[in-house]
């Protein structure tokens, strides 16, 4: 699972979005603008339901096998998270982290360069929804709206070709 979260212009909203490895959207969180990534893990995590194969039982899967994000959840609570969900995960360290570590030996959190390698999955993920024109430029002036149109764009990545 590939995490991202970016603000479109200025401090109006930021979609938050977690994919699988093909680039589909497994959930959606839309939040204001001014709030930061890390603080919608959880959120983001609860949100993902993977559908177990027809005739299997069992609930939907919600722990990905391994989970690639980038600096921006590269603390301590997130790290706190993921360890206690069992889901391996692969984020690069902070500058100010490495610096506070420099000192004291310790151990460094494991970082797999080549798992990180495929975290452009979801950048190409965002790139098709923004070939949507209203996801583009945001002409909802309502987020509910938004994120339903972001729902949608995401259902028809879904879709067979």
């Amino acid at each position: 699972m590939r995490l991202w979260g970016a603000a479109r212009e200025g401090f109006s909203t930021k979609l938050h979005l977690a994919c699988d490895g093909k680039g589909r959207p497994l959930s959606v969180v839309l939040t204001p603008g001014q709030r930061h990534g890390s603080t919608q893990l959880e959120g983001l995590l609860d949100a993902v339901r993977v559908a177990r194969p027809q005739g299997s039982p069992g609930r939907p899967r919600k722990r990905p096998e391994h989970l690639l994000a980038d600096r921006g959840y590269s603390y301590e609570r997130c790290r706190r998270l993921l360890r206690g969900r069992g889901i391996p995960h692969t984020i690069p360290e902070r500058r100010d982290q490495k610096e506070r570590r420099a000192g004291p030996p310790g151990r460094r959190p494991g970082f797999d360069r080549e798992a990180y390698r495929r975290r452009n999955v979801v950048e190409r993920c965002v790139n098709k929804l923004k070939q949507w024109r209203a996801i583009a430029t945001r002409y909802e002036k309502r987020a509910v709206n938004y994120r339903a149109m972001v729902v949608i764009a995401s259902l028809m990545m879904w879709l067979p070709a």
